[in-house]
C-alpha cells in the first residue's frame, strides 16, 4: 500500500519546512523565522486582513520519546485589521506561545462528536513546517472582531412606514411581564379602557 501524500505547502506565503527523518533524535532543532515585508504583505492578504508587520516566529523542534516530536516557538506580530463597527484601521500586537505535539502513533478520534484534544496533539507528518504553523497561529490569535477606540454598536430599527420599529428590550422573552404584572395587581383596569357596558 503508498504511503499517503503530504500536502504541499508550496501555496503558503510562508515556509520553513524541517524533514523530520533528518531531524536530531537527541537534541532540539532551532530555527528563526522572520519574514520580510513582501512576504508579511501575503501573509496578511491570505487572512485577509489590511496589514502585518513585524513578524516573527522562533523556537525549536526537540526529540520526544523514540518517534515523537514537539515544537514550541515564540509567535510576535503586529496586525492591521479594519474595525468591525466602523472599518477604521485597528491595530494590535500579538505574542503568543505556540505548542504542537506531533505523534508517530496518532490516532485519529472517531465519531460524529470529536472532542478537541487539549494537547494540540497531531499525526506526525514526513514534514514538520514552522512558518506553516506560524501563519496557522497568527490567524487563531486574530480578534474576531477588532473594535477602534470609541467605537460602539448602535440599536437599528427597520419597520414598515407608519409601524413602530421593536426594539431589543420588546424582544426579551419577558419584557411584558411587568405590564402584565400591573394589570393582574389592579393597577390598571382589566379588559383596557373598561365602560360600563
Amino acid at each position: 500500500m503508498p504511503e499517503p501524500v503530504q500536502p504541499s505547502t508550496a501555496d503558503l506565503p510562508l515556509t520553513c519546512p524541517f524533514r523530520v527523518a533528518a531531524l536530531s533524535a537527541n537534541r532540539p532543532t532551532r530555527f528563526r523565522i522572520q519574514p520580510d515585508a513582501e512576504i508579511q504583505g501575503l501573509v496578511a492578504a491570505l487572512l485577509g486582513i489590511s496589514a502585518v508587520r513585524g513578524l516573527s516566529f522562533e523556537g525549536e523542534i526537540r526529540p520526544r520519546g523514540r518517534r515523537d516530536f514537539d515544537l514550541e516557538g515564540r509567535l510576535a506580530a503586529t496586525v492591521v485589521q479594519p474595525c468591525s463597527v466602523t472599518l477604521a484601521p485597528v491595530t494590535t500586537r500579538i505574542e503568543e506561545t505556540v505548542n504542537r505535539r506531533y505523534l508517530a502513533d496518532y490516532v485519529m478520534p472517531e465519531g460524529d462528536e470529536v472532542e478537541v484534544s487539549e494537547d494540540d496533539s497531531e499525526p506526525l507528518p514526513d514534514v514538520i513546517d514552522a512558518g506553516a504553523v506560524a501563519v496557522e497561529a497568527l490567524a487563531l490569535a486574530l480578534p474576531l472582531y477588532p473594535r477602534a477606540p470609541g467605537a460602539e454598536l448602535t440599536e437599528a430599527g427597520f419597520a414598515p412606514p407608519g409601524v413602530a420599529p421593536l426594539s431589543d428590550a420588546d424582544l426579551r422573552p419577558f419584557a411584558g411581564l411587568a405590564d402584565l404584572r400591573r394589570k393582574m395587581d389592579g393597577d390598571e383596569p382589566a379588559g383596557g379602557t373598561g365602560g360600563d357596558g
